[in-house]
């Protein structure tokens, strides 16, 4: 039986000092006001009451179990508040992964955006290079770019990554600008070593084209390659989201306009849709609404 309602009538009985007045308090018949009492009796494995034909009166035991009784239902009734809090009040600790990359250059001004917006959320990002276990590392959110997506996880599709291929104006000045992208073959190309390690496929007026490369550095993390890029060390594919800073004010130059990279999907991971808490509902909901709003992201 249910063990809190099991105590409600056990106060109840102990308040009114009769099984029947608190039977009715209760609004149940004497004989489920006895049941539940004999539950909980069960239960704690001592005897609570003692009664008789004019009267109830608690034993040591049930003594004691009062205050113990009233603490428990307190407890209850605030476990029972906390789950009907408002999804437009989220508050606590939300735990979000993404890649370094993504992080520095896009997540962090949205996050304090968010944060203004819901300041009773405080965020603990985690920036990694890999796809993180969510149950393992107790992670809320992780926003993965990927076409490689498994369809046994839980996604939200927030929008496109569109990368550009670039280079520095220093680098371009010693080796020459690429024309065609089977020049893309002769330069020093830094590649990511999960995306485009040793051939980068483009889509272009004549159709699909494939370009192998290779160059003097390899790297898991893009931001590395976008640094070395910028101090002339070669040819990159680069996230636009990243690059668009450095193109605009002259670091990077665009290569090859013609040619379109191939496209990933951008995708807020979870673990549930059951239960959702407020801060992962807000927060879902956020980037959502953020993703959409950059043309950075249109597919």
């Amino acid at each position: 039986m249910d063990r809190l309602r099991a105590m409600q009538v056990f106060l109840a009985v102990a308040e009114q000092g009769s099984l029947t007045a608190a039977a009715e308090r209760m609004e149940m018949s004497r004989a489920m006001a006895t049941r539940y009492l004999a539950s909980l009796e069960d239960w704690v494995g001592a005897r609570l009451l003692h009664r008789s034909t004019r009267k109830v009166t608690l034993t040591h035991m049930g003594t004691e179990m009062v205050s113990r009784c009233r603490q428990m239902l307190a407890i209850g009734e605030e476990m029972t508040a906390l789950g009907r809090l408002p999804d437009e009040a989220p508050r606590g600790i939300l735990r979000l992964t993404a890649s370094m990359s993504l992080g520095q250059a896009w997540l962090a001004q949205r996050l304090g955006e968010y944060q203004a917006r819901y300041p009773s959320v405080a965020v603990d990002m985690l920036l990694v290079d890999r796809a993180v276990n969510l149950v393992e590392e107790r992670i809320d959110l992780a926003i993965r770019i990927t076409n490689d997506l498994d369809p046994n996880l839980i996604a939200r599709r927030f929008g496109t990554c569109r990368s550009v291929i670039c280079a520095s104006p220093a680098y371009l000045e010693r080796h020459g600008v690429p024309l065609r992208a089977a020049d893309l073959a002769l330069h020093n190309c830094l590649t990511y070593s999960y995306f485009g390690k040793s051939l980068w496929r483009f889509d272009s007026a004549e159709g699909p084209q494939s370009v192998p490369v290779s160059g003097t550095l390899t790297a898991n993390e893009s931001s590395v390659l976008l640094a070395a890029t910028v101090h002339g060390s070669g040819v990159s594919l680069q996230p636009r989201y990243a690059a668009t800073p450095l193109l605009r004010d002259g670091r990077l130059v665009a290569l090859l306009p013609e040619l379109e990279p191939a496209t990933l999907g951008v995708y807020g991971v979870y673990g549930s849709r059951r239960h959702m808490p407020a801060t992962l509902r807000s927060m879902l909901d956020f980037l959502g609404e953020a993703f959409a709003a950059d043309p950075l992201w249109k597919a």
